[in-house]
């Protein structure tokens, strides 16, 4: 997840994000629904398991909705660096959320393994439960190639958390069509296909979930942005021939947008109205390449 950042204005990005996220929660809402009466009148257990993941992707898109306009908000007296932290927090919370259905999903599917050994035979699904799965791997796919296509012109971490947690379910309806296709058409033995797949979806969904926490844990911890990026904010420093030896760069994310901070020298005999320009043309420069929220401290010193 390392990349050079590029971070340029999107104008409505909020209302974009809200817009994106409340097509996937009614797709959601209305999935989880018609899951949840396929699995319990197609008698298939794991259509149920599939529907409450479904539903963790509708308590997420709240979520999404919730923090990023909480994001948005310009700063004030309490948050200097802006809201910025607040996407990053829904997206971890999207994380955990991942974590835990997957673990779910894994205990879940391995108890029924040990019962199908044990001799317990497990309830034969119906066509309907089928006919569902089919449509959650259809809708969910579509929902993330869209989720993820808007979430790279918005540049935001929470509709790409989100994007994967659509892709998680059709995922795990995978799994599912698996079991419930296994059962219906090969008989008793070989329902055991449905908990097995769904262990091998839950592993799936954890690795995503740890990929989806650990740069939102970086950025709580204040990880500085990827050596190319600061070689770029070093480089645009250097391209103005009166500055020299920047150093102290210190680099962060505050959720979407970045802050750099940095020490460069000058001649000492410089005036300070000059000084002050001079600095202003290099923030402006950093900002129309990183983002016009940038935030950016230049220290001056004189040369030695």
């Amino acid at each position: 997840m390392n990349r050079c950042f590029r971070m340029k204005t999107v104008p409505n990005r909020e209302k974009e994000i809200f817009k994106v996220t409340w097509i996937g929660s009614i797709v959601n809402f209305l999935l989880l629904v018609f899951k949840f009466v396929a699995g319990i009148v197609g008698h298939s257990a794991a259509m149920v398991a599939d529907a409450v993941h479904s539903l963790s992707d509708f308590v997420t898109d709240i979520v999404v909705i919730v923090f990023v306009r909480i994001s948005g908000k310009p700063e004030d007296e309490g948050h200097r660096y802006g809201h910025g932290k607040y996407e990053t927090l829904a997206t971890a919370i999207i994380g955990l959320i991942l974590f835990f259905v997957g673990v779910g999903i894994l205990y879940n599917g391995a108890r029924s393994v040990v019962d199908t050994v044990s001799g317990k035979p497990l309830a034969a699904p119906s066509v309907l439960a089928l006919v569902a799965a089919a449509l959650s791997i259809i809708l969910k796919e579509a929902l993330y190639r869209y989720t993820i296509y808007k979430s790279r012109g918005l540049n935001s971490q929470a509709l790409v958390a989100n994007a994967w947690h659509h892709r998680s379910d059709a995922l795990s309806s995978i799994g599912t069509l698996v079991g419930i296709g296994g059962a219906i058409c090969l008989g008793e033995r070989w329902r055991i296909l449905d908990p097995l797949a769904a262990i091998v979806v839950s592993i799936f969904i954890m690795k995503v979930a740890f990929q989806l926490l650990k740069p939102c844990v970086d950025e709580l911890l204040e990880r500085s942005l990827p050596a190319e990026t600061e070689k770029r904010i070093l480089s645009i420093i250097l391209s103005y021939p009166e500055v020299s030896s920047p150093h102290h760069l210190r680099t962060r994310r505050i959720g979407n947008h970045i802050a750099i901070e940095v020490h460069i020298r000058m001649d000492g005999n410089t005036p300070l109205v000059e000084a002050h320009s001079l600095a202003s043309k290099i923030e402006k420069q950093l900002k129309e390449e990183f983002g016009a929220d940038t935030h950016i401290g230049i220290h001056m010193e004189p040369q030695k």
